[in-house]
């Protein structure tokens, strides 16, 4: 099963805001970038990724970040995780490992693969086995794809090279960053899991 592509708009908008200070008669101006994400205001049902974590539902959680830092200008290898207001698009989850968690989960299949082949015409998609091109595997052997969200940075419609696989997933340990993806404790990220709904934001200011 692949998800159907939700429709959203994305509007977001850099304002410089501009004044003049004088300093021993000297006129300085002073400016203030201002990004506005979507123009509108973030709310407690945003996952916003922060310096101390992802604050969400009031909450701060500790998660992992790409070991390329934020970045605007995300590019397929260079780990980072990119800066933006991106969405949920859907959820996988392990049926062998766990029941499902939300009703809108979907069983990750035995041949199930994330193609991140720049060169490919399926890039950034789910595909399946045998698939001759660079891709992840989704059915992993350690527990990070156990459930695992999909955003919509580059997807469905991937520009070549922008990245792939962003995903919210399980981390190795809270200090060890991740290929660009956001990442939880398993606990958490149930969590998470259980109090959004496809389209919930996800953002990543930089």
């Amino acid at each position: 099963m692949v998800f159907s592509r939700i429709r959203v708009k994305k509007r977001v908008m850099f304002h410089h805001i501009g004044w003049f200070v004088t300093v021993s008669g000297v006129k300085i101006a002073l400016f203030l970038s201002i990004i506005a994400v979507y123009s509108l205001s973030m709310s407690v049902n945003d996952l916003v990724l922060t310096k101390m974590g992802v604050r969400f539902k009031g909450r701060m959680i500790p998660c992992s970040i790409g070991r390329g830092g934020v970045r605007r200008d995300k590019r397929e290898g260079d780990g980072a995780t990119p800066v933006g207001a991106h969405r949920i698009s859907g959820l996988y989850y392990r049926p062998d490992r766990m029941t499902r968690p939300v009703s809108w989960a979907v069983p990750i299949g035995l041949r199930d693969l994330w193609s991140d082949d720049v060169t490919d015409s399926r890039y950034n998609q789910l595909v399946q086995a045998p698939y001759g091109h660079s891709h992840e595997t989704m059915r992993r052997a350690d527990p990070l794809y156990d459930a695992v969200l999909i955003t919509d940075w580059n997807w469905p419609d991937a520009i070549k090279g922008k990245g792939s696989a962003i995903f919210l997933h399980v981390y190795r340990s809270p200090s060890h960053s991740t290929e660009g993806c956001i990442a939880f404790s398993r606990q958490n990220l149930l969590w998470i899991i259980k109090r959004i709904k496809p389209g919930t934001r996800v953002i990543v200011a930089g």
